[in-house]
């Protein structure tokens, strides 16, 4: 099987000397992920890349760095090939571009990276096998080989596959393509959550300015959205989908009534997680 180990050879690029970088940071609750930051941010990503943790410098001390991002549900990402050059500390606080939090001066190392030419057209386009050891984000582009599972012929989105078709965990809210949020920002409706460890589902009503996509962001937020029922259970990556949409002029009186046939249809109250 063909691996990303294969293109550094016909790049003419030494294995030994590139490091490769899978990024996956959970930090980011109602903030972008390193993937939608790559794909709607690229200054932003290429800002959270170029600093790294002052105890990783030696797992990073080589001439080059292939970088990953890790899509939930769509496994790996190859993003660029860079050139990497260790700065010193990072000199003045700035935000961190996935936490919104505050990086602080001497916190971490601060990197100078270039993307090279090199493999530059498979950068977005190219989706590998990292392995299961995921908690291992920096390795040697010489140890264990990445299969190549997709090599798209346009970098470019999927098309959105439709409200009734529509399934999603909600760790990949905030990953979904723009086109996807735009037309669930715009939607309203009722929606089901399943739990996938206790098999328990919920009813919900998204009435809000931001439709369902406004509703799910905050459940991803806080684990609950508010709901009693959720409250009593411990934070679950929820799967989502979407039971009825309804036009503009709905009132709210009547997705309560379509909420309220659903919960009965699905026996959500009896056999779920809905209160009332």
């Amino acid at each position: 099987m063909l691996s990303f180990a294969n293109l550094l050879d016909l790049a003419g690029i030494e294995r030994s000397a590139v490091r490769l970088l899978r990024h996956q940071d959970n930090r980011h609750t109602g903030f972008l992920s390193p993937y939608a930051l790559w794909r709607d941010h690229r200054d932003q990503f290429e800002a959270y890349q170029a600093t790294q943790a002052i105890g990783d410098a030696a797992r990073l001390r080589a001439p080059y760095w292939a970088s990953f991002v890790g899509v939930p549900g769509r496994e790996t990402l190859f993003v660029g090939l860079y050139s990497a050059e260790l700065v010193g500390l990072l000199p003045a606080d700035r935000t961190h571009p996935v936490t919104g939090g505050v990086e602080e001066a001497g916190s971490c190392n601060l990197y100078k990276l270039e993307q090279l030419p090199e493999l530059a057209n498979f950068a977005g386009r190219l989706w590998i096998e990292w392995g299961s050891g995921y908690r291992s984000w920096i390795q040697r582009g010489d140890s264990v080989p990445k299969p190549i599972l997709e090599l798209r012929r346009n970098l470019g989105e999927d098309p959105f596959p439709g409200f009734q078709a529509l399934i999603l965990n909600l760790s990949e809210i905030e990953t979904i393509p723009p086109t996807w949020a735009a037309a669930l920002a715009t939607t309203r409706g009722i929606y089901l959550l399943t739990c996938p460890r206790t098999r328990e589902q919920y009813v919900g009503m998204a009435s809000g300015i931001d439709g369902f996509l406004g509703r799910w962001r905050e459940y991803f937020a806080n684990g609950h959205g508010g709901n009693v029922g959720l409250k009593s259970r411990d934070p679950s990556d929820y799967q989502v989908s979407i039971l009825e949409t309804v036009g503009t002029g709905a009132t709210l009186a009547d997705l309560a009534a379509i909420e309220v046939h659903w919960k009965h249809k699905l026996q959500s109250r009896e056999m779920g997680l809905n209160r009332n």
